[in-house]
């Protein structure tokens, strides 16, 4: 199964949570008791982070920010993101505009656990490299951001530094699970993930991001030290299925499988598509955001994913804080569906096809896509396991359904 989780994000610029992840270990908080009164609420804004933000904002935007006095400064924490802190800055309501700059911005704060991700260093390398190499996928993240922003395939880049970077803010709303499924929001997924798949990005384009991270986090996953009884148990429970073997095999068979090498999302759910206010009825009314899973990688990875993402509702306020419909995977009818509106975008000469040949490429996308559906389980279970152990709420009893 496939589990998300918006706990243990830093408030804090410093991203001080005590996690640090390398090849060799995974180091994190003591465990809190499960009767304990003193978690953090994830709405909670610290007053250093407000003076951080207050200075971003300042020095990066132009305008009558440069004027803003920080008694007048409002910000805002946004619930959502996956693997960063959100907050809403804005000028106040009393104070105009001097040129074009915005009312109000996006301040992303990166998390640890964007961090892990971030870190796909080689066995046996130091701690010292892997933090480096974290350090450089996040740049290379931001270098991502940028140019989506000018391609106009995403929010525009006001301002980046070490801890995070300021965005457009764009009025929308994420999506809500169930309508993925709406026809006509499916068949424009298809054609925002077929543009995104059709980009020429400045990375590495060998295919080292899905296996890589895979082994990454299993490596992680049998090193993990359990120490609550509870916990330990399922935790076995788990190592009982042999996940290298399954591994191996995952890897056998996604190896046989064609799938074309293309610049893809990684993690096209529906938290991660905005639905643009004052566009409901209009042909272009989404945006797809969150990019830091972002990489080359195979194309049924990405939409194999998605369509594996109809099941999941993560806007759930009680625990296990999402919901499961495996009724909700996309039938074979919704996934064509999907797969004829994706191929008219990313394949120019598909309209000219006889019937039979577009029904072969279909046929043949279904079958890459259901394939690599699999892998999407499977590395967000071995990504949701290391979670349990990250995570301050007694929570690892999910990871064994």
């Amino acid at each position: 199964m496939k589990t998300k989780f918006i706990n243990g994000v830093s408030s804090s610029p410093s991203m001080s949570l005590g996690l640090l992840v390398t090849e060799n270990a995974l180091h994190v908080q003591p465990e809190v008791q499960e009767d304990s009164k003193e978690l953090v609420c994830p709405e909670q804004l610290d007053p250093d982070t407000r003076r951080k933000a207050y200075s971003w904002c300042r020095e990066f935007l132009h305008g009558a920010w440069k004027e803003l006095n920080e008694m007048d400064f409002q910000i805002t924490v946004i619930r959502g993101g996956l693997s960063n802190k959100l907050f809403l800055c804005s000028l106040p309501d009393c104070m105009g505009t001097v040129e074009d700059e915005p009312r109000n911005v996006l301040l992303r704060l990166y998390g640890a656990i964007l961090q892990m991700s971030c870190n796909k260093g080689e066995s046996g390398q130091s701690s010292k490299e892997n933090n480096f190499q974290g350090a450089e996928a996040m740049v290379l993240e931001s270098v991502m951001f940028a140019i989506l922003a000018e391609r106009e395939l995403g929010p525009k880049l006001y301002g980046i530094f070490p801890q995070g970077r300021l965005e457009q803010y764009i009025p929308s709303r994420k999506l809500d699970t169930c309508e993925l499924s709406v026809p006509s929001i499916s068949a424009e997924v298809a054609e925002k993930v077929a543009k995104f798949h059709g980009m020429r990005m400045p990375f590495n384009k060998e295919p080292k991001w899905l296996f890589g991270t895979m082994e990454k986090y299993l490596n992680q996953v049998m090193r993990l030290n359990f120490t609550r009884e509870s916990h330990l148990r399922l935790y076995n429970r788990l190592l009982s299925y042999d996940l290298p073997h399954e591994m191996d095999t995952l890897r056998s068979l996604l190896m046989s499988t064609p799938s074309p090498v293309v610049f893809c999302h990684n993690d096209c759910q529906e938290g991660n598509i905005l639905l643009l206010n004052g566009r409901q009825g209009a042909e272009q009314k989404l945006m797809l955001i969150d990019f830091e899973y972002s990489s080359y990688n195979y194309r049924g990875f990405d939409i194999g994913n998605h369509f594996c993402e109809w099941m999941y509702d993560y806007s759930c306020d009680e625990y296990p804080l999402f919901k499961v419909n495996s009724q909700a995977y996309p039938t074979r009818a919704q996934q064509m569906y999907f797969i004829e509106n994706y191929l008219r975008e990313y394949e120019h000469e598909f309209d000219n096809l006889d019937e039979e040949s577009q029904m072969r490429l279909k046929e043949e996308m279904f079958v890459e896509v259901n394939r690599f559906s699999l892998a999407s389980h499977f590395f967000w279970a071995l990504w949701s396991i290391i979670q349990a152990r990250l995570s301050t709420i007694n929570q690892i009893g999910v990871y064994t359904r």
